[in-house]
């Protein structure tokens, strides 16, 4: 099989996810496209057929045609029933099916084949497409199969469910090219499911429960009913075409394979080791053809089975009745080797009123929590609490409790509301009440619900402890800066818990609340933001404070927006050992994605990429919001990646803020994009993004232009569509309020885009001095400093001084290209090419026409092609042929480029 990797593509917005072939097929006549029932077969092979060019002929065979001989040959033979040749091969099939049992078998079958391979030389130049080619009769197989290798031109596309070429090969052709449909990856399944506008948690929870097979994504979208183990681990059935759809994929191997596959399913991280024990030396080829189907993933680094599709193991384990699971449970028990999974295998197979599986459950938990395991601690801590009798009330509530935050460590979305419905749901007293609710607010994050009612509910059992009352403030605080977008009204409730704590003497509280009020003094540019910060980290730490939530990373982070990003990287490293440590997967993305800012500031791009990599896959692994992770992986994958995965992380958090109402990570996100469409030669777009951004922070009354930096992007965007005025009104407006808060650190980037605004005046030579000053100012920040020197470029560029210009741009690629900054040394290398190869004589250029001129112009502004169209009152293949032939006259390859060599149309 030459391999089984095929490249998918999500068409924008809403339009339809299809797969593309991997380019080493479209040379083959032959190809298999194979995988699970609902992958995309049939979509796949439409596709390519129609990219070969020529009409494409599909059989479909049902279940039923399998067990009919020639069943195959005579769809064949009806879809061309207008030739002669097909008319004598339904003829012969006629006379083959009227005379049973005939001594002249042979003869008919070599009259069959000789019939086949004539209709197939007479038929029109078409694609022969044959979907569900696993339901293709085996005479119908070998007669096709034969016919074809005489008609070795003729192009040729199975679709079929597995890969299970006999020893002479597949029936399409020896040498057929076998390709696996893949699974949709995580952006892709998003837009597949956007048109039923889900939470972003919930796509990824479809997404990981369907494995990316398409159909059955959207049956679980479609789906009225909660999905399995919404509320805490139940092993819920699935949706009715769920169930159908998985059912059938199970159906491709025997009952054996099926039995070992449900003992993996009771196994939290089932191994080879452990099947093994149980099903004896036929475990290997029993997985193996589990694996064909594509039920199982072998692959895995550290020797576990992994089902590609969570939905499987739910199914089989649904299947089996109480009893049988117990059973199962007891024999996995006896299997294992891990003690802690033991200790699983043993309480699970118990009965769940017996209190001594409660004790074993939360012994299992507390050692699965020191060894790191935290998904197992959590599972294992909600069990202890379901077992826990209800009379034994206080037993109950430490270990819901515990639970909880277990839960709320691994992001467990689920069991921590399980865990703190047992809490909430029984009588405690207030500090246990408030204990709960707390926790559930936080491992809840954006994704809570009835907030209101809840906080309500927090402030009523802490009514006259004031130290109680300052741990729901401070929760009430982050709630109102990032889901109502008022940070006056956050940075007020902090300060109530501040002065509440410190009356109540608890000094953890207080030092987060002085935290929490630092953080929202910050962004509103109060002038106390460092004086508060510097009590909370004059106080002792607490290890009951979340390691996001300390002094020590918002210090880190205001290093951060000041531009001293090695001092942040020193504060950050080691708060990211505490965080792995505690198994706390919120802080740890936090962490990590600090890191990464840190990072690509100090233009350490690999480091970052690796940073942002483990945030964004912690993330899409637990019930955290992407927003967050999604704009770093945006920001970092812009700068040391690809830019195309950079806008998908980009679309995907904006749409990830909107769902969850979270207004700082709109801003965030859609300053990402914004930033992204603005260096990629897209300001249209761009603007439409950032100038939402500008509304958000206005309406938030947001002052400190040093804690998100947008100002000098829209600016930058404005200039290259021609709203000079406006660009010069924001530039002066950023300059004056960065400039009365002492945040020197904005101003660079200011600069660059001023001398932008001037170059645009015509005012080159102002423009170049003012980037060749602020290149100098940015030597501790090379990635910035590269971007001055390539803007310093162009700007030379079209002051008609070349020297200076290629002197720049190679400047700009040598610090690009040693810090790993790929999208941004490819931009600097097209530059210095294109002024290399250029003559000394500005007028020697290819000269383009009035008409591509003025295309190029609008191209270059960033007008669609349907704009160009409208304004030059020309249709869009005119549009497209012109931009052709520019881009061959000017050797260029992007829109992007065409942007930094062609001056845009003003508007």
């Amino acid at each position: 099989m030459p391999d089984s990797e095929m490249w998918m593509s999500a068409f924008h917005e809403a339009r339809p996810v299809l797969p593309v072939v991997p380019e080493d097929v479209h040379g083959t006549r032959r190809v298999v496209l194979f995988g699970p029932p609902g992958s995309g077969k049939t979509t796949a092979a439409g596709t390519l057929g129609r990219r070969l060019g020529l009409p494409v002929l599909r059989l479909a065979p049902r279940p039923q045609d399998a067990r009919i001989p020639c069943a195959g040959l005579l769809e064949l033979a009806l879809a061309l029933q207008a030739l002669p040749a097909a008319r004598e091969l339904t003829a012969g099939l006629d006379e083959a099916a009227g005379r049973p049992g005939s001594p002249d078998d042979a003869g008919r079958a070599l009259r069959l084949r000789r019939q086949t391979a004539a209709l197939l030389r007479e038929a029109p130049p078409m694609t022969l497409v044959v979907d569900n080619a696993q339901w293709l009769d085996p005479a119908s197989a070998a007669v096709l199969g034969w016919a074809l290798r005489l008609t070795p031109d003729l192009p040729v596309i199975a679709a079929e469910r597995t890969w299970r070429p006999e020893a002479a090969g597949h029936w399409c052709g020896e040498d057929a090219c076998a390709v696996r449909v893949p699974p949709l990856t995580a952006p892709q399944a998003a837009t597949l499911l956007s048109p039923y506008r889900l939470a972003s948690r919930e796509v990824t929870r479809i997404h990981t429960h369907s494995g990316g097979n398409p159909a059955l994504a959207l049956a679980l979208a479609d789906a009225s009913r909660p999905l399995p183990d919404r509320d805490g681990g139940s092993e819920s059935a699935l949706p009715p075409t769920a169930r159908r759809l998985v059912g059938e994929w199970l159906d491709e191997v025997p009952a054996q394979v099926q039995e070992l596959l449900t003992s993996a399913a009771l196994d939290d991280r089932p191994d080879l080791d452990l099947l093994g024990e149980l099903a004896g030396p036929a475990a290997e080829s029993l997985l193996a053809e589990a694996e064909a189907a594509g039920l199982v993933d072998l692959g895995q680094p550290d020797g576990t089975v992994r089902f590609t599709a969570s939905a499987i193991g739910t199914e089989l384990v649904a299947r089996l009745p109480g009893h049988a699971r117990r059973f199962l449970h007891a024999r996995l028990a006896e299997a294992s080797r891990d003690g802690v999974r033991r200790d699983r295998h043993t309480v699970l197979a118990a009965d769940a009123d017996d209190p001594r599986s409660a004790r074993r459950a939360a012994r299992a938990a507390a050692r699965a929590r020191q060894r790191g395991d935290h998904a197992l601690a959590a599972e294992l801590s909600l069990l202890a609490a379901q077992r826990t009798p209800h009379e034994d009330g206080d037993l109950l509530t430490e270990r819901a409790l515990t639970a909880v935050r277990d839960a709320a460590h691994y992001g467990d979305l689920p069991r921590g509301r399980a865990a703190a419905r047992l809490i909430v749901g029984h009588d405690t007293t207030p500090a246990q009440r408030v204990d709960a609710l707390v926790a559930l607010i936080d491992a809840s994050g954006q994704h809570l619900h009835s907030a209101d009612e809840l906080f309500a509910d927090a402030l009523h059992a802490a009514a006259g402890r004031p130290d109680l009352t300052a741990q729901v403030f401070i929760r009430q605080s982050i709630w109102a800066n990032v889901n109502e977008g008022d940070p006056h009204r956050a940075c007020a409730l902090a300060g109530r818990a501040t002065d509440l704590a410190e009356a109540a003497g608890d000094t953890a509280t207080t030092v987060m609340a002085l935290t929490m009020q630092a953080r929202f003094q910050r962004v509103l540019g109060h002038p106390d933001a460092e004086t508060t910060l510097s009590r909370a980290l004059s106080l002792p730490r607490a290890a009951s404070i979340p390691v996001n939530g300390t002094p020590q990373h918002l210090a880190a982070r205001h290093a951060l927006f000041d531009d001293r990003p090695d001092e942040a990287r020193t504060a950050l490293l080691p708060l990211l050992v505490e965080a792995e440590r505690t198994g706390d997967a919120e802080a740890t993305v936090d962490i990590l994605r600090s890191l990464a800012e840190a990072d690509l500031r100090a233009g350490r791009c690999a480091r970052a990429l690796d940073h942002a990599h483990r945030a964004q896959a912690l993330t899409d692994g637990t019930s955290l919001s992407p927003a967050p992770a999604c704009y770093t992986s945006a920001l970092v994958e812009g700068t040391a990646g690809r830019t195309d995965l950079a806008l998908v992380h980009a679309r995907r958090g904006v749409d990830a803020s909107r769902q969850e109402d979270n207004r700082v990570f709109l801003s965030r996100n859609l300053f990402a994009l914004g930033h992204l469409l603005v260096v990629t030669g897209r300001p249209k777009e761009a603007l439409e993004a950032l100038e939402e951004v500008h509304d958000l922070e206005e309406l938030q009354q947001v002052r400190d232009p040093s804690v998100l930096r947008w100002h000098p992007e829209l600016a930058e965007t404005l200039v290259a569509l021609g709203h000079l005025d406006r660009a010069q009104s924001l530039l002066d407006d950023t300059r004056r309020t960065a400039t009365g808060l002492g945040r020197d650190a904005v101003l660079p980037s200011l600069e660059r885009a001023q001398a932008l605004l001037d170059a645009a005046r015509g005012d080159y030579g102002t423009a170049a001095q003012r980037l060749n000053d602020t290149a100098d100012r940015l030597h501790a920040l090379p990635l910035e400093r590269g971007r001055a020197l390539l803007a310093l470029s162009h700007t030379e560029r079209r002051g008609r001084r070349r020297a200076s210009a290629r002197t720049a741009a190679q400047n700009a690629a040598g610090l690009f290209t040693a810090h790993q900054a790929h999208p941004w040394a490819q931009t600097a290398a097209h530059t210095l090419s294109r002024l290399e190869a250029a003559p000394t004589d500005d007028n020697a250029h290819p000269r383009l026409t009035s008409a591509e001129q003025r295309c190029a112009e609008l191209a270059a502004a960033g007008a669609s092609n349907r704009d160009i169209a409208t304004t030059l009152t020309v249709s869009v293949k005119t549009v497209e042929a012109t931009l052709t032939r520019v881009y061959r006259k000017l050797g260029l390859h992007s829109r992007f480029q065409l942007a930094h060599t062609v001056t845009p149309a003003r508007e």
